[in-house]
């Protein structure tokens, strides 16, 4: 199965994709269709009983680590939801201030409610555990929220979930630190980027640097513009080393689960284990399906 889709089909999600299949399969007066059906449920339910399984076990293996101290890798970390430099959302639904949201529009046709529209957040934002702060990328990750909340205005229903400042958080994913010293700086090109940016505005060059106040910038004023501005390079870039360990935490490479949720640990992994145990059944079911369908 694609990576990408993998990451945004969940447990729930494969039900419903199988219940599809079933009703088409009903519906249909196409011969064979039943054997479609079941023969397409069977790498379904394997794949998802494999994949609750692996979540499930990650879970449970891997021992909580905390951020200052924590090996690059696959970590879990559990903290406290806070906000980035570049502040919190506003929800779309509730108008709540967040870290996070996601929502689902329905539209009501025919009595029955049928998708109309989703959306979801992707901003960073940080998990604190006291010894430092990590920040937590939303890409790919599978996200639980206990935070959902579902109005309804006339014909639409709209339902959200979201994660809140100050929300207990559990993660685990790829570990990843950065100090300042190794984040790769480019003297010259620096340089020659503000140098344009002082060119916009000649009139503050001039002031600056136009010495002998005939309105020009000959080559000796010239060189030392040049000398200021990599003076000022210079004083940005040991800012930058001099600054403290970065740490974020993201997708992993590998195809290891990468989870975010605001409960506990130990909630999520009896989901998955109920999970597992349901596509197992599913995968059994569909077998047997599958060779009832053949044998008509």
């Amino acid at each position: 199965m694609h990576d990408r889709l993998r990451h945004k089909l969940g447990p729930i999600q494969y039900v419903y994709l199988q219940a599809g299949l079933f009703v088409l399969a009903l519906q249909t007066e196409i011969a064979g269709a039943w054997s479609i059906a079941f023969t397409l449920a069977v790498p379904i339910n394997l794949w998802a009983w494999l994949e609750s399984l692996r979540h499930g076990r990650a879970i449970r293996d891997t021992p909580t680590s905390r951020i200052a101290s924590a090996a690059q890798g696959y970590v879990e970390l559990r903290g406290v939801a806070r906000p980035t430099e570049a502040g919190p959302l506003v929800s779309p639904v509730t108008h709540l201030p967040c870290l996070w949201y996601r929502y689902i529009v329905e539209r009501r046709s025919n009595n029955k409610w049928q998708f109309s529209e989703r959306g979801e957040s992707g901003l960073p934002f940080d998990l604190d555990d006291g010894s430092g702060r990590c920040t937590l990328d939303p890409d790919g990750a599978r996200i639980h929220s206990r935070h959902k909340e579902t109005r309804q205005v006339g014909d639409l229903r709209h339902t959200e979930w979201v994660l809140l400042q100050g929300d207990t958080l559990y993660a685990i994913g790829a570990f990843d630190s950065r100090r300042g010293i190794e984040i790769p700086l480019d003297a010259r090109r620096d340089v020659g980027d503000l140098l344009a940016e002082w060119k916009e505005d000649q009139e503050a060059l001039r002031a600056r640097f136009d010495l002998d106040g005939d309105g020009e910038i000959d080559s000796r004023e010239w060189a030392l513009a040049r000398q200021a501005a990599r003076r000022e390079i210079e004083r940005r870039h040991q800012a930058i080393r001099d600054r403290p360990p970065t740490h974020t935490l993201r997708r992993p490479d590998n195809g290891l689960p990468y989870l975010i949720a605001n409960h506990p640990p130990e909630i999520l992994a009896r989901r998955f284990q109920f999970w597992a145990a349901l596509f197992l059944v599913l995968f059994l079911g569909a077998l047997l399906g599958l060779g009832w369908s053949l044998g008509r």
